[in-house]
């Protein structure tokens, strides 16, 4: 068949939404990017396989969003010189995740300009990479040395850098930014990331299939419903598994739940940095509010590990219905208040309006993506594009903006938490009048392979998983800002500095789930 512009012999490798995996050369692998790009399809993830007991070689493996659905192509690598061709010119994200998998695999891009180490800030050699078949993972390097890091440098008049990072002085994870500015005008950011390598797709290969969910759900801890039910989507479709209505329901229900907390404790933190500590308080309540009833009707109080193989964890009754039910009758209504007050706001306004714009134009070729995405112009919703079940006949009403500011994700975000309640009360009406879901055994044998595919609150979610007898071979999970962190560096341009908590906050991307 073809799809994303190339005659292959795609496999599917499920349904819903559709996946198709496909073995190409290397001149079907650049045929695919530059029909890809210019047909506006996203380029999402990119990650190797190392095949060498097996079959002999390397893989490098590239997914892209296609009409279709998810197109997976795989490019064999001889081992003695395992390279293929860079995809950064078709496509400016590539350039970390390339660096990333020469990091982990030693698998190099041709003609990449950008070769600097991505993750490994000297924890280990130079030539040892983690994810080979030859290592498992729990090798220590006292001795390694971190190598000096080519900080891109700003020339001219008055130039100066502000460094920040990578400890900081709140409660967050590792991050690095360089700024070069004259006076208070950013001229350029430089971001460096990875100080904190947790190793969860080595530690995916020791886990046995049917616990994977668990390991998943902490890559970020703020998704862990995106990547559990991903991570479940790819084993139950390896598998042949399909779920009853109830458990899928159940499963989306829990994925607006988070994507409600997340935006409304974003919405908090967003007045804050604007001097508005009044929406900050309000939103803190109403989180916690939220947080709490997820405690009493899930066991969590961010739903971890609610979501699991065959099913749901703890099933709802009408009781928890019904008390889920009337809190978004209460939520919607403050909320609603706030929305207004928000918008009514001089002070916040001025702090928003035209604060780390991306305009439409520059977040299509950056490859901006997700809820960021969609205030910018980029309509992309795994909930309406390639809706999966049980989303094909929940009807969900896309949001998206096309000013780019931080002005245009702040309503966004209320746009977005105001049709999730929706969504939420109708999904407690249906669930109420479907029977129990119990979970569905599932027993993986040989080898077999899937992929979830999940439109988390940040935006898309993917777990690729391969399974050989009882064992994971590889699992590798994508955030969706592995995208997005490249595009912050081109919004905080020409702002000021104070301006740039605002702006990062308002793209509110993951550290964690950029280091796995």
């Amino acid at each position: 068949m073809q799809l994303c512009g190339i005659d292959a012999d795609f496999e599917s490798l499920g349904s819903s939404p559709p996946v198709w995996r496909a073995r190409v050369a290397a001149a079907e692998w650049v045929a695919t990017a530059s029909f890809a790009q210019a047909a506006g399809l996203p380029l999402v993830s990119i990650w190797g396989v190392d095949r060498r007991d097996t079959d002999g070689h390397f893989d490098i493996c590239a997914a892209y969003a296609a009409d279709q659905g998810l197109a997976w192509l795989m490019l064999a690598l001889d081992p003695a010189q395992p390279r293929y061709p860079d995809l950064s010119g078709y496509f400016p994200a590539a350039r970390r995740m390339q660096r990333a998998v020469a990091d982990l695999m030693g698998l190099a891009a041709d003609g990449a300009e950008d070769r600097r180490p991505w993750l490994r800030h000297g924890a280990w050699p130079a030539d040892y990479f983690p994810l080979c078949r030859e290592h498992d993972g729990l090798e220590t390097f006292a001795d390694a040395i971190a190598e000096d890091y080519a900080v891109v440098q700003v020339q001219g008049d008055g130039v100066h850098e502000i460094a920040v990072g990578p400890v900081h002085a709140g409660i967050i994870e590792p991050g690095h930014f360089r700024f070069s500015v004259v006076g208070e005008k950013v001229l350029r950011l430089e971001e460096r990331l990875g100080y904190t390598h947790k190793g969860i797709e080595k530690l995916l290969e020791r886990t046995a299939p049917a616990d994977g969910h668990r390991i998943a759900g902490r890559v970020s801890g703020d998704s862990t419903v995106a990547y559990a039910w991903a991570y479940c989507m790819a084993l139950e479709s390896a598998t042949g598994i399909t779920l009853p209505e109830s458990a899928l329901l159940q499963r989306a229900l829990m994925l607006e739940r988070e994507r409600v907390a997340n935006h409304m404790g974003d919405l908090g933190a967003l007045g804050n940095d604007a001097g508005f500590a009044f929406g900050l308080a309000q939103f803190s309540r109403l989180k916690e509010d939220w947080l709490r009833i997820n405690k009493l009707a899930f066991g969590h109080r961010f739903m971890m590990d609610g979501i699991v193989p065959g099913g749901v964890a703890v099933p709802l009754d009408q009781t928890r219905c019904s008390t889920l039910a009337l809190q978004c009758d209460r939520v919607g209504e403050e909320v609603g208040e706030l929305y207004a007050i928000y918008d009514e706001h001089a002070g916040l306004q001025d702090r928003f309006i035209g604060a780390g714009r991306v305009l439409p134009a520059d977040a299509s070729r950056l490859g901006l993506g997700g809820m960021v995405g969609r205030a910018s112009g980029q309509g992309r919703d795994l909930r309406c594009d390639q809706a999966w079940r049980p989303y094909d006949s929940l009807g969900v009403n896309k949001v998206t903006l096309q000013n780019g500011d931080v002005a245009a994700r702040v309503k966004l975000r209320f746009e977005e938490l105001l049709e999730s309640l929706r969504l939420i009360r109708h999904m407690c009406a249906l669930i109420a009048d479907l029977p129990t879901p119990t979970l569905i055994p599932m027993q993986p044998a040989g080898q077999c392979a899937g992929l979830g595919w999940v439109e988390g609150w940040r935006g898309q979610v993917l777990v690729a998983l391969e399974i050989d007898g009882d064992k994971i071979k590889r699992c590798h999970c994508h955030d969706p800002s592995w995208q997005n962190w490249p595009v912050l560096e081109h919004a905080i341009i020409g702002n000021i500095v104070p301006d740039f908590p605002l702006i990062n906050k308002s793209f509110n991307l993951s550290y964690s789930g950029h280091d796995v």
